[in-house]
């Protein structure tokens, strides 16, 4: 197949083109060294404001804090604090909303080497962040970072590469292609089912649910499209010496408004995750990888992704992807995730919770 003139692949890289490369970035308009931008606590920069057709297909970033590893240093959850915004042809909503460290593919506000097809961090110490998602838009592209800081500027350092077509190609883009979104949400803690009197196992690995109500949602979204992946960060909250696996919640995907039982219904947290058999190990992939594999007894925090890059999870009017948080959503963990999906203009709008939510996730 041929991605046409919007794309590109392996088998494409011969192809002629007629679009224009082009990049913003924070390089030293001076010429000097200072390749960086200093944002302010709450303020927002502006990234890239690209008037189009065009598609971003390259974004690298790199954020440190001014006083770098001294023994007071506060606020070293700055990558929940630091938000990346994007908003396509003037709409009313922005498309793409979520925690800087989140939306490049780790959770909990930690950086770590690994390697997935869309999302990469890379050396030193995963702190150098990369996205390869293409990210097409016929009239604008906004670009914002926005500081929810409380006290302490950062330092930040970015790529926005991207493609120019030409006037024409702006009608097609519409036509033919979604647009790039996504979304952080959290549960902390779940809503789960105290233990009781029922014993360890029971509470573990029995029970019925058949509705899907009360499972953790990762997407609902309304229009047409195709859901492409996500990033599911758990921190364990039982404390136990007994069997601590913090999965056995079913994956289910609901499209178009179908009723439980889902056309994509699955068998457990770590099988929807390319894993098995309640995984410690780290492991990272082109699609499916656990870059936070959690401690002795799967205890603290996890972080796992699935992309359908090969297999986007198409939808003509919506998408509602859930998983449960433990078998028949008993268990009460803290739950966060990113979802990217691509889709029609207008969106349903969505927000973020506000940044005492999204650091007390961090503990």
């Amino acid at each position: 197949m041929s991605y046409g003139r919007f794309g590109s692949s392996l088998r494409d890289l011969p192809r002629l083109r007629h679009s224009k490369r082009r990049r913003e970035s924070s390089w030293d308009r001076t010429g000097g060294n200072d390749d960086r931008l200093t944002i302010a606590p709450g303020a927002t920069a502006v990234l890239a404001d690209i008037t189009g057709p065009g598609s971003i297909n390259h974004i690298w970033c790199t954020v440190a804090l001014p006083g770098k590893d001294v023994p007071d240093q506060t606020e070293t959850d700055y990558l929940r604090r630091l938000v990346l915004r994007i908003t396509w042809d003037d709409s009313d909503a922005p498309s793409v909303l979520a925690p800087l460290g989140d939306f490049f593919g780790i959770g909990h506000g930690k950086t770590r080497n690994f390697t997935s097809a869309p999302l990469q961090m890379s050396p030193q110490d995963g702190k150098s962040f990369n996205s390869w998602f293409h990210m097409p838009f016929a009239g604008r592209a906004k670009v914002e970072l926005i500081s929810d800081m409380a006290d302490q500027p950062v330092f930040f350092y970015y790529y926005v590469d991207y493609e120019l077509y030409e006037p024409g190609a702006a009608e097609d883009i519409v036509s033919e292609l979604g647009y790039f979104h996504a979304q952080w949400r959290c549960e902390r803690p779940t809503d789960g089912i105290p233990q009781g009197t029922a014993s360890h196992r029971a509470h573990q690995v029995e029970g019925e649910n058949l509705t899907g109500d009360g499972n953790y949602v990762i997407l609902d979204a309304v229009g047409r499209g195709h859901y492409v992946g996500c990033v599911l960060n758990i921190r364990n909250l039982r404390q136990t010496s007994d069997w601590n696996w913090y999965g056995e919640g079913d994956d289910m995907i609901f499209i178009d408004g179908e009723q439980w039982p889902p056309s994509l219904h699955g068998t457990g947290t770590e099988d929807y995750f390319g894993t098995a058999w309640c995984p410690t190990q780290e492991h990272h992939a082109p699609y499916h990888g656990i870059t936070l594999p959690g401690g002795e007894n799967w205890s603290g925090d996890i972080s796992l992704y699935r992309f359908h890059i090969e297999d986007p999870v198409t939808f003509t009017e919506s998408i509602r992807v859930t998983i449960e948080h433990g078998h028949a959503n008993k268990r009460s963990d803290d739950f966060s995730s990113t979802a990217y999906w691509y889709q029609t203009l207008p969106h349903r709008p969505f927000d973020l919770p506000p940044v005492a939510q999204r650091a007390a996730v961090l503990g």
